[in-house]
């Protein structure tokens, strides 16, 4: 995937200049569009790390790009120390990327984002192995990946996609579809419940994207929870066909944590 580059051009002039202040506006107005505590632009600009951890990763690629690659990561050694924020300078990174919080957010130096992503604290964009060439995740447009998910290995998480809070993936995923667990699997496709079998291999499609900016964490499908409640039915089945008396649904013990 060829994406648009949003890097500080070692150039000079009043056309590149407004170019790049140009592209720091779109970035602070993707933030304030998707954090709803964000104050104003100047807040963003002034305050938050992931904001900072852009602007100097565009140096840094920028750098990298022209062959200056010690200095190229001395910049986002620089940026990791400041921000808690570490992009290698050789990912390629489109426009509008959101990250939030972003503590432990690591991005590799093969990884390709697309437009309008959003990644939260602790996401990993990593590879598998020592292999050389590409070897970290692409991922297309208006993706969320939620906090903690690892994505590892050189494949395509599609536009639209959602990655759950904590998941690891580690095969593709079809665009607009949500992927829970570990390893992930496809929950939903296209607002559609996945079979249990067809999510953990799913086919590609071409679907039409969700909203470009759904950041809910919390009502997304349990595929654990999913197939104790198929396990529940089918005792249900046995027990009737024995001619036992099944149990009470208000005797059926359930865990409430308090031995954690």
């Amino acid at each position: 995937m060829e994406k648009k580059r949003l890097t500080v051009r070692l150039s000079s002039g009043p056309a590149a200049v407004y170019r790049e202040i140009r592209a720091i506006g779109e970035e602070l107005d993707s933030i304030m569009e998707r954090d709803p505590a964000a104050i104003s632009r100047t807040e963003v600009a002034l305050l938050y790390s992931g904001f900072h951890a852009l602007l100097m990763y565009r140096a840094a690629h920028a750098l990298h790009e022209k062959g200056w690659k010690m200095s190229a990561r001395a910049v986002s050694q620089l940026a990791k120390f400041f921000t808690g924020i570490e992009i290698h300078p050789g990912a390629s990174i489109g426009r509008g990327l959101f990250i939030d919080h972003g503590t432990g957010v690591v991005i590799g130096e093969t990884a390709v984002i697309g437009d309008n992503c959003t990644l939260y604290q602790g996401v990993t964009l990593g590879g598998t192995g020592k292999q050389t060439g590409k070897r970290h995740p692409t991922l297309g447009d208006n993706v969320m990946v939620g906090a903690g998910a690892k994505i590892l290995g050189n494949f395509t998480v599609g536009s639209g996609s959602r990655i759950a809070a904590g998941a690891v993936v580690l095969r593709e995923v079809p665009e607009n579809a949500t992927a829970v667990g570990v390893p992930a699997r496809v929950v939903r496709l296209d607002g559609k419940p996945v079979p249990a079998e067809a999510g953990k291999n799913p086919g590609k499609k071409d679907i039409p994207p969700e909203s470009t900016f759904n950041l809910d964490q919390v009502n997304i499908p349990n595929p654990v929870d999913a197939e104790l409640q198929q396990l529940r039915r089918h005792i249900r089945m046995l027990e009737e066909k024995l001619g036992m008396e099944p149990i009470p649904d208000a005797e059926v013990f359930s865990p409430d944590g308090s031995g954690i």
